[in-house]
């Protein structure tokens, strides 16, 4: 079974968000470690840490750490398919072992539009999560995620 294959039979993540930002500054945001790390991870595990060799091919890392215990989480993946400032594709593991059993490869896809009302739209796909359980847990890192992303994108526009 290639990798491919196993994405395909686990559960999905979709998500649609829009963002009063232009696409351009979306894909900074998404794209730029150093902009990463002041919006990536939910609240309570922010990224802290990150790099990447941002090319199709090149691998990326990202620590996320727990404010309460200090307790750090790695992950990693490859950059598959990168059209700037539209769609952002990379293989996402995460390092450790969690409640459900060992990491797998998954894969996440960002697409990126421009809204009607001159924001942007952001379809955001996150497949082959290992189990319902672990989509549940990544649906909630998702959205806290985000919604730390809009409030990035909000300061920006404030000129913050």
């Amino acid at each position: 079974m290639t990798l491919v294959d196993s994405i395909a039979t686990r559960p999905t993540l979709q998500m649609q968000r829009h963002f009063g930002a232009p696409r351009t500054l979306v894909w900074r945001a998404w794209t730029s470690p150093e902009i990463m790390v002041l919006w990536m991870g939910p609240v309570e595990w922010p990224m802290v840490s990150g790099s990447g060799d941002f090319r199709v091919g090149g691998e990326w890392r990202a620590c996320l750490r727990s404010p309460d215990t200090g307790q750090d989480l790695w992950q990693g993946g490859v950059y598959r398919e990168i059209v700037p400032n539209e769609r952002l594709v990379f293989t996402f593991k995460w390092d450790e072992s969690h409640e459900d059993g060992p990491p797998v490869d998954t894969l996440v896809t960002v697409q990126l539009s421009d809204a009607p009302d001159g924001g942007t739209l952001m379809d955001f796909t996150h497949e082959g999560l290992k189990s319902e359980q672990s989509l549940t847990g990544h649906k909630h890192g998702w959205t806290s995620t985000f919604e730390r992303l809009e409030a990035f994108l909000q300061d920006q526009a404030r000129g913050d």
